[in-house]
Protein backbone atom coordinates (compact mmCIF):
# COMPACT_ATOMS: atom_id res chain seq x y z
CA UNK A 1 0.00 0.00 0.00
CA UNK A 2 2.92 2.37 0.50
CA UNK A 3 3.34 2.65 -3.26
CA UNK A 4 -0.29 3.58 -3.75
CA UNK A 5 -0.33 5.96 -0.78
CA UNK A 6 2.67 7.81 -2.29
CA UNK A 7 0.40 8.89 -5.14
CA UNK A 8 -3.09 8.99 -3.67
CA UNK A 9 -5.01 9.03 -0.43
CA UNK A 10 -7.94 7.30 -2.16
CA UNK A 11 -9.46 4.69 0.18
CA UNK A 12 -8.60 1.12 -0.79
CA UNK A 13 -11.01 -1.77 -0.31
CA UNK A 14 -10.45 -5.50 -0.68
CA UNK A 15 -12.93 -8.19 -1.60
CA UNK A 16 -12.68 -11.46 0.33
CA UNK A 17 -14.04 -14.51 -1.46
CA UNK A 18 -14.01 -18.29 -1.62
CA UNK A 19 -14.93 -19.83 -4.97
CA UNK A 20 -16.16 -23.12 -3.50
CA UNK A 21 -17.15 -25.55 -6.24
CA UNK A 22 -16.17 -23.01 -8.92
CA UNK A 23 -12.48 -23.18 -7.88
CA UNK A 24 -9.60 -25.24 -9.25
CA UNK A 25 -9.87 -23.89 -12.78
CA UNK A 26 -7.50 -22.93 -15.55
CA UNK A 27 -6.89 -19.28 -16.31
CA UNK A 28 -9.67 -17.74 -18.41
CA UNK A 29 -7.29 -17.22 -21.34
CA UNK A 30 -6.48 -20.94 -21.13
CA UNK A 31 -10.14 -21.94 -21.40
CA UNK A 32 -11.14 -21.64 -17.73
CA UNK A 33 -12.06 -25.35 -17.45
CA UNK A 34 -12.00 -27.12 -14.11
CA UNK A 35 -8.69 -28.75 -13.20
CA UNK A 36 -9.31 -32.16 -11.62
CA UNK A 37 -7.82 -32.73 -8.17
CA UNK A 38 -5.58 -35.56 -9.39
CA UNK A 39 -3.64 -33.47 -11.95
CA UNK A 40 -1.00 -30.76 -11.44
CA UNK A 41 -2.39 -27.43 -10.19
CA UNK A 42 -5.77 -29.02 -9.37
CA UNK A 43 -7.34 -29.53 -5.97
CA UNK A 44 -10.49 -30.92 -4.42
CA UNK A 45 -13.12 -28.22 -4.21
CA UNK A 46 -15.64 -27.82 -1.39
CA UNK A 47 -19.18 -26.48 -1.29
CA UNK A 48 -22.46 -26.51 0.57
CA UNK A 49 -23.36 -29.81 -1.13
CA UNK A 50 -21.58 -32.35 -3.31
CA UNK A 51 -23.10 -31.05 -6.57
CA UNK A 52 -20.66 -30.29 -9.39
CA UNK A 53 -20.80 -26.80 -10.88
CA UNK A 54 -21.11 -28.14 -14.42
CA UNK A 55 -21.81 -31.51 -15.97
CA UNK A 56 -18.71 -33.67 -16.23
CA UNK A 57 -16.79 -31.77 -13.56
CA UNK A 58 -15.39 -33.30 -10.40
CA UNK A 59 -17.99 -32.77 -7.65
CA UNK A 60 -16.99 -30.80 -4.58
CA UNK A 61 -16.95 -32.22 -1.09
CA UNK A 62 -19.79 -30.97 1.08
CA UNK A 63 -18.18 -29.07 3.95
CA UNK A 64 -18.50 -30.85 7.29
CA UNK A 65 -18.66 -28.95 10.57
CA UNK A 66 -14.86 -28.82 10.94
CA UNK A 67 -14.54 -27.53 7.36
CA UNK A 68 -17.23 -24.92 7.97
CA UNK A 69 -15.33 -23.67 11.00
CA UNK A 70 -12.02 -23.57 9.07
CA UNK A 71 -13.54 -21.50 6.26
CA UNK A 72 -15.31 -19.13 8.70
CA UNK A 73 -12.08 -18.64 10.65
CA UNK A 74 -10.08 -18.11 7.44
CA UNK A 75 -12.42 -15.29 6.40
CA UNK A 76 -11.96 -13.66 9.83
CA UNK A 77 -8.17 -14.07 9.65
CA UNK A 78 -8.11 -12.54 6.16
CA UNK A 79 -10.07 -9.56 7.50
CA UNK A 80 -7.57 -9.09 10.35
CA UNK A 81 -4.67 -9.22 7.86
CA UNK A 82 -6.39 -6.65 5.63
CA UNK A 83 -6.70 -4.26 8.58
CA UNK A 84 -3.03 -4.79 9.51
CA UNK A 85 -2.06 -3.99 5.91
CA UNK A 86 -3.93 -0.69 6.02
CA UNK A 87 -6.90 -1.60 3.82
CA UNK A 88 -9.74 0.91 4.33
CA UNK A 89 -12.81 -1.29 3.72
CA UNK A 90 -13.75 -4.93 3.11
CA UNK A 91 -16.39 -6.49 0.90
CA UNK A 92 -17.36 -10.14 1.35
CA UNK A 93 -18.24 -11.88 -1.92
CA UNK A 94 -21.47 -13.86 -1.43
CA UNK A 95 -22.65 -13.74 -5.06
CA UNK A 96 -22.01 -15.16 -8.55
CA UNK A 97 -22.03 -18.78 -7.49
CA UNK A 98 -19.13 -18.43 -5.06
CA UNK A 99 -19.12 -20.42 -1.81
CA UNK A 100 -21.38 -18.24 0.33
CA UNK A 101 -23.87 -17.98 -2.56
CA UNK A 102 -23.69 -21.79 -2.86
CA UNK A 103 -25.12 -21.95 0.67
CA UNK A 104 -27.79 -19.33 -0.06
CA UNK A 105 -29.09 -20.85 -3.29
CA UNK A 106 -31.47 -23.81 -3.24
CA UNK A 107 -29.93 -24.80 -6.58
CA UNK A 108 -26.57 -25.61 -4.99
CA UNK A 109 -27.51 -26.20 -1.35
CA UNK A 110 -29.14 -29.57 -0.77
CA UNK A 111 -27.98 -29.95 2.81
CA UNK A 112 -30.21 -31.65 5.35
CA UNK A 113 -28.59 -30.15 8.45
CA UNK A 114 -28.89 -26.72 10.08
CA UNK A 115 -27.49 -25.05 6.94
CA UNK A 116 -29.94 -26.34 4.33
CA UNK A 117 -33.62 -26.41 3.51
CA UNK A 118 -35.52 -23.23 4.31
CA UNK A 119 -34.26 -19.80 3.24
CA UNK A 120 -33.52 -19.02 6.90
CA UNK A 121 -31.40 -22.16 7.26
CA UNK A 122 -29.55 -21.51 3.99
CA UNK A 123 -28.65 -18.01 5.27
CA UNK A 124 -27.30 -19.35 8.54
CA UNK A 125 -23.74 -20.21 7.44
CA UNK A 126 -23.09 -17.09 5.33
CA UNK A 127 -24.37 -14.99 8.23
CA UNK A 128 -22.00 -16.77 10.62
CA UNK A 129 -19.07 -16.10 8.31
CA UNK A 130 -19.99 -12.44 7.94
CA UNK A 131 -20.53 -12.09 11.72
CA UNK A 132 -17.06 -13.56 12.30
CA UNK A 133 -15.59 -11.00 9.90
CA UNK A 134 -17.51 -8.15 11.54
CA UNK A 135 -16.23 -9.31 14.96
CA UNK A 136 -12.66 -9.40 13.63
CA UNK A 137 -12.79 -5.75 12.53
CA UNK A 138 -12.29 -2.63 14.61
CA UNK A 139 -15.40 -0.65 15.52
CA UNK A 140 -16.50 1.55 12.64
CA UNK A 141 -14.48 -0.31 9.99
CA UNK A 142 -16.54 -0.35 6.74
CA UNK A 143 -17.83 -3.82 5.81
CA UNK A 144 -19.92 -4.63 2.78
CA UNK A 145 -21.31 -7.75 1.15
CA UNK A 146 -21.87 -8.48 -2.54
CA UNK A 147 -25.00 -10.60 -3.00
CA UNK A 148 -26.94 -12.12 -5.86
CA UNK A 149 -30.32 -10.48 -6.49
CA UNK A 150 -31.74 -13.51 -8.32
CA UNK A 151 -30.50 -16.81 -9.73
CA UNK A 152 -32.64 -16.16 -12.85
CA UNK A 153 -33.74 -19.82 -12.78
CA UNK A 154 -36.92 -21.48 -11.59
CA UNK A 155 -36.39 -22.74 -8.05
CA UNK A 156 -33.41 -20.45 -7.43
CA UNK A 157 -32.92 -17.35 -5.34
CA UNK A 158 -35.49 -14.61 -5.82
CA UNK A 159 -35.33 -10.85 -5.26
CA UNK A 160 -37.39 -11.44 -2.10
CA UNK A 161 -34.64 -13.79 -0.84
CA UNK A 162 -32.05 -11.11 -1.55
CA UNK A 163 -34.03 -8.51 0.40
CA UNK A 164 -34.43 -10.89 3.36
CA UNK A 165 -30.69 -11.59 3.35
CA UNK A 166 -29.81 -7.89 3.08
CA UNK A 167 -32.03 -7.11 6.07
CA UNK A 168 -30.23 -9.77 8.11
CA UNK A 169 -26.88 -8.31 7.01
CA UNK A 170 -28.00 -4.92 8.24
CA UNK A 171 -28.68 -6.40 11.69
CA UNK A 172 -25.10 -7.75 11.73
CA UNK A 173 -23.73 -4.24 11.20
CA UNK A 174 -22.90 -4.55 7.50
CA UNK A 175 -22.45 -1.03 6.11
CA UNK A 176 -23.32 -1.63 2.48
CA UNK A 177 -24.75 -4.31 0.21
CA UNK A 178 -23.93 -4.55 -3.48
CA UNK A 179 -26.65 -6.46 -5.35
CA UNK A 180 -25.75 -8.07 -8.67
Amino acid sequence: LKGVRAWSDMPIAIQLAHAGRKASTAKPWEGGAQIAPDVPHGWQTVSASDLAFAEGENPPLALDHAGLARVRDAFAQAARRAVRLGIDAIQIHAAHGYLLHQFLSPLSNRREDDYGGSPEARMRYPLRVIAAVRDALPDGFPLGVRITGTDWIEGGLTPEDAVAFALRLRKLGVDFVCVT
